[in-house]
């Protein structure tokens, strides 16, 4: 295999910030508050129709707004981010962000909640913009530790935001959640205002209007059909439509985009060896880090009676998966310091072999409040090494000019492989079934099926990057 030179050239050398561990601090902070937000919500959805006065399967629009938004806004962000401006564009997410919180905050009813919920979910560029920054602004030798914690932020804020938003819930009215996240966006925004630069690294040119049109409309029709199937029917015409919309309007775009002068997404860049297996490796490692968020908590909650369920609260639940985000963090460090010396190749090898090794380690320990919390460690420190280092394999291979659009699109991906995970445990929960007291739960071979699925998953990761390119040393700042 070729290998990777690890130089920069001249013109994307950049001057180190004069204040570069309060940069990365802040905008981890950015992309932990962005976290925070999308789990803020899961204690209070099964009570949502009975504090909105509506039915729920239209209440489970709450949720679906939000991924639908984050998916439209992710590339098309991370593109005018290249284009205006990286910090501008995290100013407006994380405005959105903050106007999103408090809709959601003033509201009483459901048309107003989902507005809220899909203005918050416009704010999912942070992560990859904020990584974007920090290629433009630090030294090389902190670029690996810091982008690996910016990534890791989404974990983190996900674990801690849990415990945190079901004791909100179980103590306060439902609105002091969304009027935290205010506040909490309030001061990411004074924060950024205030320490992190402006990068002068902007591509300019014209918006791919045309371009961002096809993907939103491609990528709402793929969400909707795996969010949406599973109530639908997986073979009504609707959920059928919808997956033939997404893959004929996708071949249409990316047709087009081919021959744009100056393309929403380089497929180009994006067909490079580096790029195309990372973003892979990307989309398998979404769907195993979010299959331990589905199956965790349902194991935990589900009645001890089963002889596998433990019956614990959902603060509990949000405890016991706190400490995972704290894994994530600690690991990015490392992460960082095993791909400068042997390359980010091999630290996302090393993290999904870990992955999976927890999921099978949660085939035989499931049993026990212990059991789960380091089994969700263990796959913690396993997406710590992979999230360290995806971001590291993009930035080696794209321009500058394009580094946000390039992160944004394989944040995008992780997103739409925990989407698929969702829809898969949703079908292998509700088929493989046991009744108790009068309902169906799922029974305990489901959860091992889920299990090994997510290991496979997590396999079929260390595949994929096997064929990435062997790297140097650290991972560069710029790519031809």
């Amino acid at each position: 295999m070729a290998e990777i030179l690890t130089a920069p050239p001249e013109s994307d050398q950049v001057s180190p910030a004069k204040n570069p561990n309060m940069i990365v601090a802040v905008l981890a902070f950015a992309g932990i508050v962005v976290a925070l937000m999308q789990t803020m919500v899961i204690p209070i959805v099964p009570d949502l129709p009975r504090l909105l006065g509506a039915d729920a399967a239209d209440t489970a629009w709450a949720v679906t707004a939000t991924l639908l938004a984050a998916a439209v806004a992710t590339p098309v962000v991370g593109r005018l981010g290249d284009m205006y401006g990286k910090r501008r564009m995290l100013l407006v997410s994380l405005a959105i962000l903050l106007a999103g919180s408090v809709v959601c905050a003033v509201s009483g009813a459901l048309p107003l909640f989902i507005v809220g919920r899909a203005l918050q979910g416009l704010a999912a560029g942070v992560i990859p913009l904020g990584i974007s920054i920090m290629r433009d602004e630090l030294p090389a030798e902190k670029l690996g530790s810091s982008t690996a914690l910016m990534s890791a932020s989404l974990g983190v804020g996900g674990a801690i935001g849990l415990p945190l938003a079901a004791f909100v819930a179980e103590n306060f009215d439902w609105h002091v959640l969304f009027w935290a996240s205010a506040v909490l966006g309030a001061g990411a925004v004074a924060l950024v205002l205030t320490l992190v630069p402006e990068s002068s690294r902007r591509t300019g040119g014209r918006f791919d209007l045309p371009g961002a049109i096809g993907l939103s409309a491609a990528l709402v029709s793929l969400l909707l059909a795996v969010s949406k199937g599973a109530t639908w029917g997986w073979t009504s015409g609707t959920t059928l439509g919808l997956f033939a919309a997404a893959v004929v309007i996708l071949l249409v775009w990316g047709f087009y985009e081919t021959r744009a002068a100056a393309p929403l997404v380089d497929l180009r860049t994006t067909m490079r060896r580096q790029v195309l297996f990372a973003n892979l490796g990307g989309l398998a490692f979404g769907f195993s880090m979010f299959a331990t968020q589905l199956i965790i908590p349902q194991l935990l909650q589900l009645p001890a009676q089963t002889g596998y369920g433990l019956g614990r609260s959902l603060l509990t639940v949000g405890l016991v998966l706190a400490p995972q985000g704290l894994v994530v963090m600690a690991v990015a460090g490392l992460s960082a310091k095993v791909s400068a010396r042997f390359g980010p190749k091999v630290t996302l090898m090393i993290g999904a072999l870990v992955v999976a090794g927890g999921y099978l380690l949660n085939l035989v320990l499931m049993t026990e409040i212990w059991h789960l919390i380091l089994v969700s460690c263990v796959i913690g420190g396993g997406i710590g090494f992979a999230y360290g280092a995806l971001p590291l394999l993009v930035m080696g291979a794209v321009p500058v000019s394009e580094t946000a659009a390039a992160n944004a699109l394989n944040t995008l991906l992780r997103s739409i492989g925990g989407s698929v995970a969702s829809a898969v445990c949703g079908v292998v929960l509700a088929q493989m079934t046991i009744s108790f007291g009068g309902h169906a739960l799922p029974s305990e071979n489901a959860f091992k099926v889920i299990m090994a699925v997510a290991a496979g998953a997590a396999l079929v990761a260390f595949v994929l990057a096997s064929f990435l390119p062997r790297q140097r040393g650290a991972v560069a700042k710029g790519a031809h």
